[in-house]
């Protein structure tokens, strides 16, 4: 059962058992504002981006990263510009960290004047995020792991994509060879009474996938896989709010399915299911449709705390960043084991 954020809060703020690490990643940068973090775990760190620039879409706006290294973030570095030409600039977009059982940390993002004129792009790393392959551009039409991680199945890298051309539209792009050669899926709905972006994948047994998504329809949104992803089912509302904003969610070691996004059931009135960035909540479910209130990472009434990337590390431990008043990216790091639940 999912509780209401009112219940919630006066039964249980401060709600923060199983936090081990709570902090930013940064304190100064060069930039103003940051946004859309994205966390990987490679075989020496983990390593986060997200990008950095006057404000979002503006021409300076390119792709950071930052390793921790022996418990401490190293200082930010530019990996990625908008530069496409000697006349072109454009702003960087929504990196995607994925390390590939290669040995190739992969980056994805993209390049555009706006979000609907975006095209995708992807660089390589083989020293786990200190150096980086040139920019390669995906084939027209395909855009990559729009915001949210993408999944290993039976051999298959499954990318979380969506267009936001003439209605939110979610799809699914596949490679085999770590982005060299590609397909994809039809979209999945038509954008126009159920909207869905940015999916986010969850795997279960015998090849059953679930994709939770962003909306206007101030519900997160869900399709399901039987088949390894090959096929989904037609696009439905969930029982969880959504304001219009990033979620992120992973598949725990132990089954269990673990979801971070803000708890927010914006107004009816409101246009385009827009709601406020706060609070941050973590949710977790055995099954994907029951939901019980784990965490609440932010609840300040001041700012945003919004667009979550979370994996689960090979140690067990939880890694999630997020944006933090467009100003930081802030990291948290939990224990699941410790986590409490409301009874």
């Amino acid at each position: 059962m999912l509780f209401g954020l009112v219940q919630l809060y006066a039964q249980t703020k401060p709600f923060k058992k199983g936090i081990v690490t709570d902090e930013f990643i940064y304190e100064k940068a060069a930039f103003p504002q940051a946004h859309a973090a994205t966390i990987a775990e490679t075989p020496e760190w983990i390593i986060a981006a997200w990008f950095g620039g006057a404000y979002e879409g503006s021409k300076d706006v390119c792709i950071y990263t930052s390793r921790q290294v022996q418990g401490k973030w190293t200082h930010p570095v530019m990996v990625a510009d908008g530069i496409l030409n000697d006349t072109v600039r454009y702003a960087c977009y929504n990196p995607v960290l994925y390390y590939a059982p290669n040995g190739e940390l992969l980056l994805f993002y993209k390049i555009g004047p706006n979000v609907a004129g975006w095209t995708g792009w992807m660089m390589r790393s083989r020293d786990n995020g200190i150096s980086w392959s040139k920019r390669e551009a995906l084939p027209e039409g395909y855009l990559g792991p729009i915001k949210n991680k993408p999944v290993l199945v039976n051999g298959v890298l499954i990318c979380p994509s969506s267009t936001e051309k003439n209605g939110w539209k979610i799809h699914f792009e596949y490679t085999t060879d770590w982005g060299r050669t590609w397909s994809r899926s039809d979209d999945l709905n038509d954008g126009k009474i159920i909207s869905a972006i940015q999916p986010s994948l969850l795997i279960y047994s015998k090849g059953k996938i679930q994709a939770l998504c962003r909306s206007k329809n101030t519900t997160i949104n869900e399709t399901w896989s039987s088949d390894e992803g090959k096929t989904w089912r037609k696009l439905t509302a969930t029982s969880l709010p959504n304001n219009n904003s990033g979620i992120d969610a992973v598949t725990m070691k132990d089954g269990r399915q673990l979801l971070v996004y803000n708890h927010v059931k914006p107004s009816p009135e409101q246009p385009d299911g827009i709601g406020a960035r706060s609070p941050l909540n973590v949710a977790v479910s055995k099954d994907g449709i029951k939901w019980s209130e784990a965490l609440v990472l932010e609840d300040s009434p001041v700012g945003e705390y919004s667009y979550p990337s979370v994996i689960q590390s090979k140690d067990g431990m939880i890694h999630i960043v997020y944006t933090w008043r467009r100003e930081k990216i802030k990291y948290v790091q939990i224990d699941p084991s410790k986590l409490e639940f409301i009874p």
